[in-house]
């Protein structure tokens, strides 16, 4: 007998929940909430909420679980939609796909949960995987990657006019990366994953470009509007790409979660295929030879090694290039000081020159032939014309005066621009370096050095540090610049007691499931302490 596909939803949902009635027992065990049995999402909230009012507030309760303010935030953000969208639920009762989705959402936050935690212990399978099935997720992912870029290309045919398009949206810094990245002719090939995403999902380019797409009443419905719904998916799908690129086996959760994400992705395409409106055929991109897939993911591979990973979340909008940074309320009172003593200056000049001319304009006539030998023998040797200043030797070149200018001089390890924007006193961050690091420019890295004290990013560190944990992750080392970085930048104390949480969370970790990830994180996240501590 073939079960019926709302059965088969059934079966998965009531899997999930289950699993979350017995974590919640274990969760709130360590909260000091002793309860005999799991109860349905909305119970477990109303727990939770009363374990935040014993122990004094969310900062105590993420504490004692191990997550940081952001992932406290978003595991009660998700178990939240969860009771929503399930309020209570009797055994047999119909259940939606997004019940589903909001369900096994929730499964992937408990997975994370317990790899911060090591003292839980719950399990989170809902079927036994296969390599059929990683393999399956590896063409979902590449076939939702695919049709992103095929949208984009859709809707800017022109190569020159997407080019001018990316350019308004990002900056022409970021699209030169991205050619150069590229293959030839093909700017999209540069990009990754979570950019292709933000071009669809943005707010003004969504509707007016893929709304007509996206145009289906029973999809893409688990948020208050599609867009929404869309962006949440891509950004969990960049997660479980990032799993996929680093070679991670994907759990039975998020293999069941990809599975829900493409029927509703790739779903609308499908339809809008078939019916004319497109000539992106998602069917087609799910056909290819294991050959083709091969390649696909080990490019990708390459471009993870080469960028870092794609660290940035999918955001509600496209964050406009500024052409220089607010000034702050400090630089606003010294420029308006610096020009008023300025003015003061120019009067001074001013008065001193009047009262020169008033004087020698009184004293008589000499002859013009006596001056004339008189300037000549006490003409001074002509002096040398005064060197340009570095920004008039910026402006020569043809480079203006600005910092993408002097963030592209870094990333193509160009000293000598560099230099002319340092000694002009333009600022710099230490978000900056991180093309620089990993292909080890030593000169402009070595030059900054020298300007250390032009480095304004506030608590540039937690990004720093994040970024070169997934640099040696992918295989980077820990070179002798790096370390001079770390040292010169990151050895406060708050950075350095944090750093040292990472690393002992590390080991925790490394010895309640010793694989080879856990232990390799571990030694990550020590040899980064070891140089600031």
């Amino acid at each position: 007998m073939t079960l019926s596909p709302s059965h088969h939803i059934r079966e998965q949902f009531e899997h999930c929940l289950a699993i979350i009635r017995q974590a919640s027992i274990e969760i709130l065990l360590l909260l000091n909430v002793h309860v005999a049995e799991g109860k349905d999402p909305r119970w477990f909230l109303e727990q939770l909420d009363s374990a935040r009012l014993a122990l004094g507030g969310w900062g105590a309760v993420a504490k004692r679980l191990n997550l940081n303010d952001a992932e406290m935030s978003d595991f009660t953000l998700q178990l939240r939609l969860l009771q929503q969208r399930v309020p209570q639920y009797e055994s047999g009762q119909d259940v939606s796909e997004n019940q589903l989705i909001a369900a096994v959402r929730f499964v992937t936050a408990l997975e994370h949960l317990r790899l911060q935690q090591p003292l839980l212990g719950y399990n989170t399978e809902l079927i036994a995987g296969s390599d059929s099935q990683q393999q399956h997720a590896h063409k979902q992912v590449r076939a939702l990657e695919l049709i992103l870029k095929s949208l984009i290309l859709q809707a800017w045919p022109d190569p020159v006019r997407l080019n001018n398009h990316l350019k308004t949206l990002f900056n022409a810094d970021r699209v030169r990366r991205w050619l150069k990245q590229a293959e030839r002719n093909d700017v999209l090939s540069g990009m990754m994953f979570s950019e292709l995403a933000q071009m669809v999902v943005d707010k003004k380019e969504f509707s007016r470009y893929y709304s007509p797409i996206f145009n289906d009443r029973t999809m893409l419905t688990l948020l208050v509007e599609p867009r929404k719904t869309l962006q949440t998916f891509l950004d969990d799908i960049r997660q479980i790409r990032n799993a996929l690129t680093v070679q991670q086996p994907l759990s039975s959760a998020q293999i069941l979660l990809l599975d829900n994400y493409y029927t509703q992705i790739a779903g609308p395409v499908q339809r809008a295929f078939e019916e004319g409106r497109t000539r992106i055929n998602p069917a087609g991109l799910m056909s290819v030879d294991a050959g083709e897939l091969h390649n696909f993911w080990e490019e990708a591979q390459k471009r993870d090694r080469q960028t870092g990973g794609d660290l940035f979340e999918v955001r509600d909008s496209i964050e406009k290039p500024t052409q220089r940074t607010p000034r702050t309320p400090e630089q606003r009172d010294q420029l308006i000081s610096t020009t008023l003593w300025g003015a003061v200056g120019v009067m001074v000049i001013a008065i001193i020159a009047g009262g020169v001319w008033l004087v020698t304009s009184s004293e008589p006539a000499t002859p013009v032939a006596q001056v004339s030998m008189e300037s000549q023998a006490a003409q001074p040797p002509q002096t040398m014309r005064e060197k340009p200043s570095s920004r008039e030797t910026l402006t020569r070149m043809g480079i203006t005066w600005d910092e993408s200018n002097f963030r592209s001089a870094i990333e193509r390890n160009d000293s000598r621009v560099a230099l002319l924007f340092l000694q002009g006193g333009m600022d710099w961050k230490l978000s900056w370096t991180e093309q620089a690091l990993s292909q080890n420019h030593e000169d402009v890295l070595e030059m900054l050095m020298r300007y250390r004290l032009q480095m304004v990013e506030q608590k540039p560190c937690r990004r720093f540090i994040t970024t070169l944990s997934h640099a040696m992750a992918n295989g980077d080392e820990l070179t002798s610049m790096r370390k001079t970085f770390l040292q010169a930048f990151c050895t406060v104390p708050a950075v350095v007691q944090r750093q040292k949480y990472e690393a002992e969370q590390a080991k925790r970790r490394a010895l309640a499931q010793p694989d080879s990830n856990t232990k390799k994180w571990q030694s990550i996240q020590t040899a980064i302490y070891d140089v600031i501590r």
